[in-house]
């Protein structure tokens, strides 16, 4: 897949998700973050947003809405507040997006 390709199915991915849920930002982390995606690669995505139930179940969510986009996800939900929390704890996969994601949605205030 070309780097164009890969763009419009990023956008692709967060038009799903922006209009099912309101995420407050949407995190790419990874190897495709770094550009060394291989063909087996995911994109791993931070979704930060606020949650009422689990936070597991809305990944699942996420996940079936993806159903059809060429690019395996692994989708992770976090709360604003876990950000606030971890984004500095070393060994945290929060600290690892901020730190070396890419936002690629973030909500308008």
């Amino acid at each position: 897949m070309t780097e164009t390709e890969i763009k419009v199915v990023l956008q692709k991915i967060v038009e799903r998700i922006t209009e099912r849920f309101r995420p407050e930002k949407i995190i790419l982390f990874g190897s495709y973050a770094r550009g060394k995606q291989t063909a087996d690669s995911d994109a791993d995505l931070l979704i930060v947003m606020n949650v009422t139930g689990s936070k597991r179940m809305t990944a699942v969510e996420i996940d079936l809405l993806l159903v059809g986009i060429p690019i395996p996800t692994d989708i992770i939900v976090v709360t604003p507040e876990e950000v606030e929390i971890y984004q500095d704890c070393v060994g945290t996969i929060i600290r690892e997006a901020i730190r070396e994601g890419k936002v690629i949605y973030e909500r308008a205030a």
